[in-house]
């Protein structure tokens, strides 16, 4: 298979037009030793053998299906609907490339359409993209379009420290050569009410998350409003669990300007980290800044009802250099899982995995605050996740869970990776997955290293 189809005469204008005579001068720079190494590779084997020492191989790993799992930390174990693989799988759409041409893309677009009806529902705003790529770009987007929609005269973003940090380190990334000051989440103590504190009239926005990166449900409640007091222009940007919206109030009801966050939970597998999908919806009054596309229904000349790109002028085919979307096919079929994922479940489906998600969480964090030498930390209400203290490391504790008998555990996410002296507070999330049995090993578990640490005392 040639993976490359170009053709001599092609190579030979393109070396032309950037003055190297041949592929190998193009790449004289690169070492030798580099260029062509020495691998000293093992014999060739069969393509079943390949398999065999490939498979052999992956044994060796655990995964989050194969033993009890409570880490989360923005990417979790939830079911999928096994209509949701057999939907994307179809050739139809798992091949279909960005639907410029409404005529022969009528399924793609009804598909996007649907899917921006019911995120524009569960976040109660008027218009949704389809899509970005997961919850962390999606988050330096909302900055970029309270950016634009200020026509860059505002430069100051704040941004809550109880944001996933993984999303804030995105958000410098993207804002990287743009004169855009990143700030209010310097320290892991400042509140809400701070934050507010802080804003003035060179605020572009205010970005929050409820339930936060440590699973607390942020009152957003008169958020706006106060924000308002400050500076009545300053935008509200809401990043949210797409299934705590199945239990909570969205955003949207609380004069949130921007909502946001990661898709995952809708009909995603963990996939080893992507692709994922970061949904996005804004009010109508932004909609020009809004990155991605925007499909509309309406109807032909014959009345018959159609499908059509109804916003198109910000993106890469027209607008080169100067899009505002990098959003194309790849994201259309994540963003179909989740249409499937949602109208499978239904609202009173939604309700009942949001429920089980708060419920098997609250049920952990009494049984683990009843341990000896473990503590949670989380006392506001939270959704499915809570930081408890431990009586050692985080690291040194899952080390142990993976070696608990009869079956290995994975713990929680360890905060002292992302937050100073918090080596000793871990993270715990409980989804519909975990069975009261797991639970119950996990709080076991815990208790008898709870036992071993005070023994070594």
């Amino acid at each position: 298979m040639v993976y490359t189809p170009h053709t001599d005469d092609d190579r030979r204008v393109m070396l032309e037009a950037i003055g190297v005579g041949s592929l190998a001068e193009l790449f004289a720079d690169v070492p030798g030793r580099h260029r062509f190494p020495d691998l000293d590779l093992p014999e060739a084997l069969s393509e079943m053998d390949v398999l065999r020492e490939l498979q052999a191989l992956s044994d060796h790993n655990l995964n989050a299906n194969s033993v009890p799992t409570f880490l989360g930390a923005g990417a979790y174990r939830h079911w999928v609907p096994s209509v949701v693989d057999y939907v994307i799988s179809r050739g139809e759409f798992a091949t279909a490339y960005t639907p410029y041409q409404a005529e022969v893309s009528q399924g793609t677009l009804q598909a996007i359409f649907e899917y921006q009806s019911l995120i524009c529902d569960l976040t109660g705003m008027d218009v949704a993209n389809a899509s970005h790529y997961d919850a962390a770009t999606a988050t330096a987007e909302a900055v970029i379009q309270a950016y634009n929609i200020f026509r860059r005269k505002r430069r100051k973003v704040l941004i809550s420290p109880a944001v996933n940090p993984h999303y804030r380190a995105v958000v410098r990334t993207y804002t990287q050569g743009m004169d855009v000051q990143i700030t209010g989440d310097e320290s892991i103590e400042t509140s809400l009410v701070d934050l507010v504190d802080r804003v003035d009239s060179d605020t572009a926005c205010i970005i929050v998350q409820s339930p936060n990166f440590l699973g607390q449900i942020e009152p957003l409640a008169g958020l706006a409003e106060r924000i308002h007091a400050r500076d009545p222009q300053t935008l509200l940007a809401v990043v949210t669990n797409p299934i705590g919206l199945g239990l909570l109030e969205p955003p949207g009801s609380f004069d949130a300007d921007i909502v946001l966050g990661e898709g995952q939970p809708l009909g995603l597998g963990l996939n080893f980290g992507g692709p994922y999908l970061g949904f996005y919806a804004t009010r109508e009054a932004y909609v020009r800044q809004l990155a991605g596309r925007l499909v509309g229904q309406t109807v032909d000349a014959e009345g018959k009802l159609g499908y059509v790109m109804t916003l198109t002028t910000r993106e890469q085919h027209i607008r080169r250099d100067k899009a505002t979307s990098n959003i194309c096919s790849n994201q259309g079929l994540m963003a179909l899982a989740a249409t499937v994922y949602l109208s499978v479940l239904g609202k009173h489906g939604l309700r009942q995995i949001a429920e089980l998600n708060y419920h098997k969480a609250h049920y952990a964090a009494a049984a683990i605050e009843a341990l000896p030498g473990f503590t949670v930390l989380s006392q506001s209400p939270f959704f499915n996740e809570f930081v408890v203290q431990c009586p050692a490391s985080v690291a040194s504790i899952n080390a142990a869970l993976l070696g608990a008998k009869p079956t290995p555990i994975l713990g929680g996410y360890d905060l002292g990776r992302d937050f100073d002296g918090w080596a000793d507070r871990m993270l715990v999330a409980v989804t519909e997955m975990n069975c009261r049995t797991e639970i119950d090993a996990f709080v076991a578990a815990l208790a008898a290293i709870s036992t071993q640490k005070r023994g070594e005392r």
